[in-house]
């Protein structure tokens, strides 16, 4: 009686979940979960804070001009529209990226990833140009100079909120810059194309979406509300 043998296969091998996924993107997806928790937290907590205050700065008067402005200028909200923009643009390059990922488009890959990164530290340049206009306006953790919108003084939640927030999704933002830098190097020196796919480039798209969908709430908390 000759033996028979048979090989077992594991669906599971190579690193995919119980539902077919591909791991290293299942992790990201925990990973962003657990950060949307926290920037929650903290946007519940200036909720909380801000409909229980009696008074609060109208953010037209706070956020009301952009460099090279001239002295008595008044447009709310114009440079932080312009910031916005700027996201949502890298945003939409880094869809290119993914998209020609998929095609194994190296060169389309690279384009696209320089763009966002150019638009990553448009921004950043453009938050720290706002950060020091409002630190020469007296502005800072524990400072506050700008009035109520009744022209009462105001606490200095505002300003501890604001430097806090804006100032952990900038470190995010800055944290995507570097993600794409590597993501650029791995593509130029024929990694991904050594491996055959793009899903890293695909994981990092993840991050980068992530980080432009907080802005849309900080956006709204801070410079709408």
């Amino acid at each position: 009686m000759s033996a028979i043998s048979i090989k077992k296969t594991n669906k599971w091998d190579g690193g995919h979940s119980p539902f077919n996924l591909e791991y290293g993107k299942v992790m990201m997806w925990y990973f962003l979960m657990s950060d949307a928790f926290t920037f929650g937290a903290f946007l519940i907590s200036y909720g909380t804070i801000r409909f229980s205050s009696v008074g609060w700065p109208d953010p037209n008067h706070v956020f009301k001009t952009y460099p090279f402005a001239p002295e008595n200028v008044n447009a709310p909200l114009v440079f932080v529209s312009i910031m916005t923009f700027i996201l949502i643009i890298s945003s939409v390059t880094m869809v290119l990226a993914v998209q020609a990922g998929h095609n194994n488009d190296k060169k389309g890959v690279i384009k696209n990833l320089i763009l966002t990164i150019i638009g990553g530290l448009a921004f950043l340049s453009c938050q720290a140009w706002e950060w020091t206009h409002l630190h020469h306006e007296g502005a800072w953790w524990g400072s506050n100079p700008f009035l109520n919108a009744d022209g009462t003084a105001s606490t200095t939640n505002f300003t501890n909120y604001f430097f806090t927030i804006t100032g952990f999704h900038g470190f995010h933002v800055f944290s995507g810059v570097i993600i794409n830098i590597v993501m650029l190097i791995m593509t130029c020196k024929d990694v991904f194309v050594r491996r055959g796919h793009y899903l890293m480039i695909e994981k990092a798209g993840l991050y980068w979406h992530f980080v432009d969908l907080v802005w849309v709430f900080v956006f709204t908390c801070f410079y709408l509300i």
